[in-house]
């Protein structure tokens, strides 16, 4: 198998895992997943990627305050604004990725409770043991969560790669303020997202589903 046919198998089998065992991740796992990260590329090599990770007490702490905040419906206060809108092609494909995710659980797109139950379940990390949270200096501004968007895909390949499941989570992000108290993160670094990590619970109807890739024609426009 060539290098290019090893990458390919780990990209095709990361999936976004929304149903977690218990089972903590050894530490020396983790260290092996960041060490593996840490090769992607950066403007000027800043590396500008920081992660705070929970394990044990700290990942229940932060899952307890988490679902209280969103459960009584808090006002967002992310640090990056959220996407204006999602139009034509981006739109299509963000429907059918939450209706697999419905389909997957047997919750009718017309069952509002379920849905917001299901939704509910970001903010319990999806049960996962950890949780990364990803900052970038504020003051690298976009160039430092491009590259930081990098990292997470990384780290998502190297656990993949080490038997680890994972979910890049936008939506924990959207409590800024929770996350700097609980986690003590400064002010001078923007929250970017979350991975939220372990090993996959492999009997879950919601971690069956796979999502469609655009083919690359419809990605690649050649200029000659």
């Amino acid at each position: 198998m060539t290098q290019i046919d090893t990458l390919t198998e780990i990209l095709q089998s990361r999936y976004s895992c929304r149903a977690f065992r218990p089972d903590p991740v050894p530490d020396d796992v983790i260290t092996r997943i960041v060490k593996a990260a840490r090769h992607v590329p950066s403007w000027c090599n800043a590396q500008p990627w920081q992660l705070s990770i929970t394990k044990g007490a700290a990942t229940d702490r932060l899952r307890s305050a988490l679902l209280a905040q969103a459960a009584e419906g808090s006002t967002p206060q992310p640090d990056l604004d959220w996407p204006k809108g999602y139009s034509g092609v981006y739109n299509d494909r963000r429907r059918t990725c939450g209706f697999q995710l419905y389909d997957a659980v047997n919750i009718d797109k017309s069952d509002r409770e379920g849905r917001h139950a299901q939704m509910l379940r970001n903010y319990a990390l999806f049960d996962a043991p950890h949780v990364a949270i990803v900052t970038s200096p504020d003051e690298l501004g976009t160039y430092g969560a491009m590259d930081s968007g990098g990292f997470v895909t990384a780290f998502t390949l190297a656990a993949t790669a080490l038997g680890v499941a994972t979910v890049a989570q936008a939506a924990i992000a959207a409590y800024a303020p929770l996350l700097r108290d609980q986690l003590n993160i400064g002010d001078d670094r923007l929250i970017l997202c979350a991975i939220s990590f372990g090993y996959a619970d492999t009997d879950a109807p919601i971690n069956r589903f796979r999502t469609e890739r655009a083919a690359p024609a419809d990605i690649i426009d050649w200029n000659c």
